[in-house]
């Protein structure tokens, strides 16, 4: 006999990192496993320390992580994830990162500027990542960073049914917050059942990050209810200023839907004293009790992760979770 023949099974083993490990359970409790335990801790030095507390050898590893504040510890601790499941023999390794950091600079504006999220993509794959799974990029050209399979996931159906069940029967415009994201507005409209579209003209001042000028409307707004779509929500800036703008062009209501809740610094005192009806967001990042308030919906990402999850895990395809859309 020239070579021992041997059938083996394949075992999915989940992980969590420490910025939200509230997610990578409900993620756990779809699949029907436990996060594997895992110590991490940090030096008293700032640096940071993990290691795996089951053996991880030739299994498929999903390693969880929310990058929320402070971004740049959360994103370490991942890297430090994926090295050591490489070091322990996982057959392979998916990145999961509902929300992709440092996605905002995804090309240079003006010379001497960095490419960031370029960088991450390469960080990842360098530690040992080969596959990348997340949820609503900034920009779809991402994906091409990352030298691997990248599963980029939708949290559209999941925002236009809560938008259907509380606001469908009003006359309804579906709103772009600037011309970028008309193409994504237009998606929300074809599920909506082809409603109105229009988008808000702004200018930005590129010194001045977060700061937004808001001109005018450009579509159907009056007397309706205006769905204002964006990626995430930061300082909330850019969002309060455009619904403002919307009411100033006569809309009846506005509500506000966004994958990402980031809401730094000012954006929970703007967003609970803005004229905005509603804010829908997603839990990819973490929302504490404190930065939660009466206008606004949090969402569940974990059923379609945990549905990706299991699609790669069997080899199947991720793409038929959005009807063959890409």
């Amino acid at each position: 006999m020239s070579a021992i023949r041997q059938t083996t099974s394949k075992s999915l083993m989940l992980f969590s990192g420490r910025a939200f490990p509230e997610l990578a359970a409900e993620i756990a409790g779809h699949l029907g496993v436990t996060p594997t335990p895992t110590a991490a801790y940090e030096f008293a030095n700032g640096e940071l320390f993990v290691r795996f507390e089951e053996s991880v050898r030739g299994s498929d590893a999903f390693i969880v992580q929310s990058h929320a504040a402070p971004i740049n510890t959360w994103l370490m601790e991942q890297l430090l994830m994926v090295d050591a499941a490489k070091r322990a023999s996982a057959k392979r390794i998916t990145v999961v990162v509902p929300f992709f950091p440092y996605a905002r600079q995804d090309k240079k504006h003006r010379g001497r500027e960095p490419i960031s999220a370029r960088l991450v993509a390469d960080m990842f794959k360098t530690a040992g990542a080969d596959r990348l799974m997340t949820v609503d990029l900034h920009t779809a050209q991402i994906q091409g960073f990352f030298d691997g399979p990248v599963d980029h996931l939708f949290a559209l159906d999941l925002l236009v049914e809560h938008v259907k069940d509380r606001w469908g029967d009003r006359d309804i415009t579906v709103v772009s917050p600037d011309s970028g994201r008309v193409r994504v507005s237009e998606r929300w409209s074809d599920k909506l059942g082809g409603t109105p579209l229009a988008f808000i003209h702004k200018t930005r001042d590129p010194l001045k990050p977060n700061e937004v000028v808001a001109n005018r409307v450009v579509g159907e707004v009056e007397g309706r209810v205006c769905i204002l779509v964006d990626d995430m929500i930061d300082t909330g800036g850019t969002i309060v200023k455009a619904a403002e703008t919307l009411f100033d062009a006569g809309a009846a209501d506005v509500i506000v839907c966004a994958t990402h809740g980031v809401l730094s610094g000012p954006a929970v005192d703007r967003l609970k004293n803005s004229r905005v009806s509603e804010v829908i967001v997603t839990n990819t990042l973490p929302i504490e009790a404190s930065r939660q308030f009466d206008k606004l919906t949090v969402l569940s990402i974990a059923p379609l992760l945990a549905r990706a999850i299991k699609e790669v895990f069997e080899d199947g395809s991720v793409t038929s979770l959005f009807g063959g859309a890409s």
